[in-house]
């Protein structure tokens, strides 16, 4: 028992630095290569510095790092398992008695433990310092207004209406909006009031109405209801449930929101009538990050711990790299399926991690019992 803690402890150590070196190595190429788009991107703007580009950069690497840790995991894998296979001290484990699955467990739980780090650490300061690089980008090089520059401007929402009815709703239609000083205006404004059974109560059009601190201001509002005459323009005031942020973010990428506040923000966008497959794609995706870091150890291991005595080595380990890359790309088209609604969104995070790690663990229990 102290024999087989000990090699688990001297090989989770030996894998964490393989893929801590990864890491460091991948997202360092990786976020070369986007500093280089950055600054092409650039050239077209001489108000725009090299330390704004440089901060931009800087801001979205824990992004970049998140995106890689899948990667890093396999390719640290498989130089563990390979170091530790040419230089015999795995060959002598399985001699002395210990199998491939007691000396694969602890690397195989330091994968899931990376990988509920990124998930419940790093996500969140990912999320916002991505949140502050698209918002550098936004306004600094490119020429569209952000998030909101959809559908030409207009913009449709839905939100709860509690004072018309318990079960109300308000739908409101904008034909242009824009965010000026943390406030959201919007233009020539239509709300359509519903009880619980979708009647409409009131109809109220507005020049223009300013989401302020849990309410809509509604300015030179004529309200309409049925069987009865418009009522002279006034200021309305609507409660909300929504922010500036909140509607911004539903138009912005579900990678700038952190795995906290994606619950909560889902069902915003339930009630406000937004789409949130992406969203829930995606905090299903970091859910499943943890179960698919463990799968890339066992990949990894599979492919690499075969004596290089055999021969062969140099073809098992690029079979585990097309292998691991295999399954990140079937995890995408997943992921893509899922968007489209095609697929649950819950399979479409989870099944190919879980078929991922079926057949890692039918190829060990092939190298090692067949």
């Amino acid at each position: 028992m102290t024999a087989t803690l000990t090699l688990s402890v001297y090989i989770v150590r030996q894998f964490s630095l393989a893929v801590c070196g990864m890491l460091l190595a991948l997202s360092g190429l990786v976020a070369m290569f986007d500093f280089i788009e950055l600054l092409r991107r650039s050239a077209s703007h001489p108000d725009v510095s090299f330390g704004l580009v440089a901060q931009i950069a800087a801001l979205r690497l824990p992004f970049v790092a998140m995106q890689i840790l899948p990667f890093a995991v396999l390719l640290g894998g498989i130089l563990c398992f390979w170091r530790l296979t040419r230089s015999s001290e795995l060959i002598v484990a399985r001699a002395a008695g210990i199998s491939a699955w007691e000396f694969l467990t602890a690397p195989t739980l330091c994968a899931m433990l990376f990988g509920i780090i990124a998930t419940a650490l790093i996500s969140p300061v990912s999320s916002v310092m991505l949140a502050r690089a698209e918002s550098l980008d936004n306004t600094f090089l490119r020429s569209g207004g952000g998030p909101l520059a959809l559908n030409g401007g207009q913009l449709w929402l839905r939100q709860s209406d509690h004072q018309i009815s318990p079960q109300g709703v308000a739908i409101i239609h904008a034909q242009s909006v824009e965010v000026h000083r943390k406030q959201l205006i919007a233009h020539r404004v239509s709300v359509f009031r519903l009880d619980g059974e979708d009647r409409l109560l009131t109809r109220i059009e507005a020049i223009r109405a300013t989401l302020g601190s849990g309410r809509w201001l509604l300015e030179n509002a004529s309200a309409i209801r049925p069987d009865q005459l418009p009522q002279p323009p006034a200021v309305i005031s609507l409660p909300t449930d929504l922010t500036v942020n909140r509607v911004q973010e539903s138009f912005a990428s579900p990678d700038t929101l952190s795995v906290w506040a994606l619950p909560g923000f889902i069902a915003l966008l339930d009630r406000s009538g937004f789409s949130s497959i992406r969203h829930r794609l995606h905090f299903q995706a970091l859910l499943a990050l943890p179960l698919l870091a463990a799968t890339m150890t066992l990949v990894s291991a599979g492919f690499s711990m075969r004596p290089a005595r055999r021969g062969g080595v140099a073809k098992m380990i690029g079979s585990g790299v097309a292998a691991g890359f295999a399954l990140f790309v079937v995890s995408k088209v997943a992921e893509e399926i899922g968007q489209s609604g095609a697929l649950p969104v819950v399979l479409a995070a989870w099944a190919p991690a879980a078929a991922g790690l079926m057949f890692s663990i039918a190829l060990l229990l092939h190298t090692e019992d067949g």
